[in-house]
């Protein structure tokens, strides 16, 4: 008789069970109600600003001999969450280049936006195109660099502008104390 109850407690257990997806393992929850996430799209990056090579937060980027500073008065977020801003980088020599670049904290992705030439002020990149920041190129140490430097807090942008360049700023061991997560 015992044996006859519990079938009959399981079977009913079962009928009450709520659906799950199919193929998902026994006991997940169903997640119909759940909003699914829109798919990100990128907003049209407003243009570059006026390049300033003065007031600059240094970049401690390992492996160059070129000295990289973000321009804070540059760093911004845009609805698309993506944190935009311009970094000049100085050769031993003094030549100048300037970067306008986005920053995708959730993906760990850098777009160049438009390059600084000093005879015709900024170029933009009609083929810019988002590249991973830790694949260990070159080209991109400087934005990781900055990424894990203030401009990302695991995978999102690291508060508002201000708390970025006061992240940027702040020596290592003091960084995110706002709020942010240590790495």
């Amino acid at each position: 008789m015992f044996r006859s109850f519990l079938a009959l407690a399981l079977a009913g257990a079962v009928t009450a069970a709520p659906a799950v997806e199919p193929g998902a393992p026994p006991g997940t929850p169903d997640n119909s109600n759940i909003p699914v996430a829109p798919e990100w799209k990128e907003a049209e990056a407003p243009p570059p600003p006026a390049l300033r090579t003065s007031g600059l937060i240094a970049i401690d980027v390992a492996g160059t001999s070129l000295h990289y500073g973000v321009d804070p008065k540059s760093i911004t977020i845009g609805a698309d969450r993506v944190v935009r801003y311009v970094v000049v980088a100085t050769s031993n020599t003094g030549a100048v280049n300037g970067i306008y670049e986005g920053l995708r904290c959730d993906g760990g992705m850098v777009k160049v936006y438009a390059r600084y030439n000093p005879d015709s002020g900024w170029v933009p990149t009609p083929d810019g195109e988002w590249l991973s920041v830790r694949d260990g190129s070159a080209a991109r140490r400087h934005s990781l660099a900055i990424a894990r430097g203030g401009a990302c807090t695991e995978h999102t942008p690291n508060g508002s502008p201000s708390r970025i360049a006061a992240d940027l700023r702040a020596p290592a061991d003091e960084r995110y104390r706002g709020g942010g997560v240590s790495r």
